[in-house]
């Protein structure tokens, strides 16, 4: 990318700030002695689609947590495994808590004058429980809550939104971080700069302050 070629920064919450919750969720069918990527696809459905799965219809804010936690549970009973969301919740809680490093490069982003977004597939009922975790009015100049929005990644609407709210950057002027492989490949697809965090995130973050520290 070239010098100054850049006017937002977007951010997924989970698996970006805080530990990813797909790699819990892997983890938690390899303790369940099954097929870890069967496990994330009964909990959180096929993530690389937006379907009617309960755990899509949940983050576009269609049903209460209730409900799709109740509708996961028969799918998972389905096939004799235990899929209750709240489990793989309560691993997720036990985690390493906020990476202080990526907020340090959203404030790298503003201080180089950079317009910033979350852009998080989110549950209603889970709202201000993440939000406590980080500064966002100070951080963001926008939240785009699938929950509150009713459109989820990888769909393009979700990703036009964000840059609507934003002022009307340019995909190509804009960089997106995320740990599903899916969402990121959606964005490059619009012709966003797509960074995928990994269970190691160091990596990510390297490039994003390559791409922040070229645009100073």
């Amino acid at each position: 990318m070239k010098p100054r070629a850049i006017d937002a920064v977007l951010f997924d919450f989970g698996g970006v700030f805080t530990e990813s919750p797909f790699e819990v969720a892997r983890q938690f069918g390899v303790a369940l002695g099954a097929s870890p990527e069967r496990v994330l696809d009964l909990v959180f459905g096929p993530y690389h689609e937006d379907t009617n799965h309960p755990w899509h219809r949940l983050e576009r804010g269609e049903i209460a947590i209730e409900v799709a936690r109740a509708e996961i549970i028969a799918l998972g009973i389905a096939e004799g495994l235990e899929t209750d969301p709240y489990l793989v919740l309560a691993a997720l809680g036990r985690g390493t808590g906020v990476r202080e490093s990526f907020v340090d490069s959203v404030r790298r982003a503003r201080a180089a004058g950079m317009r910033t977004a979350i852009v998080t597939n989110n549950v209603r009922e889970f709202r201000d429980a993440w939000r406590a975790l980080l500064p966002v009015d100070e951080l963001f100049d926008a939240v785009v809550d699938s929950s509150e929005i009713g459109k989820r990644k990888p769909g393009e609407a979700i990703f036009r939104h964000a840059l609507a709210v934003l002022g009307g950057p340019t995909p190509e002027r804009t960089v997106f971080l995320d740990d599903f492989a899916g969402n990121v490949r959606a964005a490059r697809a619009l012709g966003i700069h797509g960074i995928l965090v990994e269970p190691d995130p160091a990596p990510a973050l390297a490039e994003l302050l390559a791409i922040l520290d070229a645009a100073v």
